[in-house]
């Protein structure tokens, strides 16, 4: 059996992840008010208040990224009961893209 380098494999990952994951950069705060004001990204409160159902919960962790050339936030939810989720949400207008 041959070993496989971590580094190696975590490469592999990435690259098979695709580009919607290859590709995202988060921004600092002074680029996250900055695209707020300029009209490129809503608020995060603003954000906040699309998620509906069964994507409610409480926001542990918010960050806002480009990925690609998208901005998304990525927002790590804790639902009522229990699960933790994953969610990445269009910035320019609080459509939820994905959930994991």
């Amino acid at each position: 059996m041959t070993l496989v380098p971590a580094s190696a494999l975590a490469l592999a990952l990435a690259v098979s992840a695709g580009p919607a994951l290859a590709q995202v950069a988060c921004l600092s705060p002074a680029e996250r008010r900055l695209a707020v004001a300029e009209g490129q990204a809503i608020p995060l409160a603003q954000a906040q208040r699309s998620l509906r159902g069964e994507h409610r919960g409480e926001v542990i962790n918010a960050r806002l990224c480009r990925a690609g050339n998208q901005l998304v936030y990525l927002l790590t939810v804790v639902a009522r009961h229990g699960k933790v989720m994953r969610l990445r949400v269009d910035a320019t207008n609080g459509q939820i893209v994905q959930v994991r």
